[in-house]
């Protein structure tokens, strides 16, 4: 067997360089290992197509990301990988843990465990089966397959490849404390409940917006805030989601920690925000000072017929709030919206800002850009 560490080092060799992912036994130890890493990030993720957002938006900020989860993690990867990594082509490496094995798991596990190579082959991801003797040779393989194909790669890691229960217990609890002394740190923002009805279209909203933060990133939920944004000024730094839904924000916290020197702005539905709303921790315990979530909430589904959100009953600020955002609020108007975006762009967050909008939606072109002509030009965007 090959311990943490030493898969740790062997990927670090290779260039990987940011992670993100999933706990499973199987590879608890090289998890330990990368937690402590000094030198790269491991983004611990509430759910796989989260992780895989991290990865996008770390790709896009010049490092190279690899994910980790257990196999029944891909399930829950499905949509993510395909309309998201597989669409644009955007390259990460996948260590996905093989439960269920030749049979021999746990009951829930036995189905996946005999489907997961089958899952890897319909979507055309590259996988290969490690072993302990062969784990640098497979991860080189990974990386030039990853740039080659310009895809995700997958390995596949069997029970007992990986050593277990030795780093956690020879390591400490340094993560656990460090949590706890943020969170001790953290004032709360919550505004009242009561919130005067929205004067301002979301359009009005968007135009505002890139309007106050200049050359800044912004990733964009997919839908109507695409085309809307689009409509008003197409530019580089913006990134439109395509599919996806509830991604925006993932892609956007890899891109604020790959690139800590640029702000990072999402433009955010409530829709797509209550759709992986595990975010909102991710965010609050990394962090990260260079980023602005905004939320242009119209209270409805609008893509799909406006059908009610649950957001008319709950306020999206205050779960920001609670999740450990340096600073929230919401807006009804214009001018508070320019207030609240001076504030958030003049101080460290991450901030997040609700963004009470009508249902009214503009009269807008579809975006005529490919996927990958998005891609190259975003990241050449951010990274100069």
């Amino acid at each position: 067997m090959i311990s943490g560490r030493d898969f740790a080092g062997a990927l670090e060799r290779h260039g990987f360089d940011f992670f993100a992912g999933v706990p499973c036994s199987l590879i608890e130890d090289l998890i330990a290992v990368l937690e402590r890493s000094p030198r790269a990030p491991y983004v611990a993720a509430v759910r796989e197509d989260a992780a895989i957002g991290v990865a996008a938006g770390a790709w896009f900020g010049g490092r190279r990301p690899a994910v980790l989860m257990q196999n029944s993690g891909l399930g829950t990867s499905l949509n993510a990988l395909a309309s998201l990594s597989l669409l644009y082509g955007l390259p990460v490496l996948l260590v996905i843990t093989w439960r269920g094995f030749e049979g021999k798991d746990a009951p829930e596990h036995l189905l996946t465990g005999e489907i997961t190579p089958d899952l890897l082959r319909l979507l055309r991801i590259p996988v290969r089966v490690l072993t302990s003797d062969s784990v640098d040779a497979d991860i080189a393989w990974a990386a030039r397959e990853m740039n080659d194909r310009m895809s995700p790669v997958a390995l596949l890691v069997p029970p007992n490849v990986v050593e277990a229960g030795i780093a956690r217990s020879r390591e400490g609890q340094g993560v656990a404390g460090e949590g706890q002394a943020a969170a001790r740190s953290r004032q709360s923002t919550a505004a009242p409940l009561a919130l005067a009805p929205p004067t301002m279209t979301r359009l009005t909203a968007v135009a505002s917006t890139l309007k106050a933060i200049g050359d800044s990133a912004v990733i964009h939920a997919n839908g109507y805030i695409c085309r809307e944004s689009f409509s008003i000024a197409d530019r580089p730094q913006s990134f439109y989601m395509i599919g996806s839904m509830g991604l925006a924000p993932a892609i956007a916290l890899g891109l604020a920690l790959a690139r800590p020197a640029r702000h990072t702005v999402v433009f955010d539905g409530d829709g797509n925000l209550l759709m992986n709303l595990g975010i909102l921790p991710m965010i609050g315990a990394r962090r990260p000072p260079n980023l602005l979530h905004l939320v242009f909430d119209n209270e409805v589904y609008g893509s799909t017929g406006n059908q009610a959100s649950p957001s008319r009953d709950v306020r999206l600020d205050r779960v920001a709030a609670a999740a450990g955002f340096a600073t929230t609020a919401a807006v009804t108007e214009p001018l508070a919206l320019e207030a609240a975006l001076a504030a958030a762009l003049a101080a460290p967050g991450p901030h997040f800002v609700l963004v009470k909008v009508t249902p009214e939606e503009g009269e807008v072109p579809r975006i005529p850009h490919t996927p990958v002509a998005l891609r190259d030009r975003f990241r050449m965007a951010v990274r100069a």
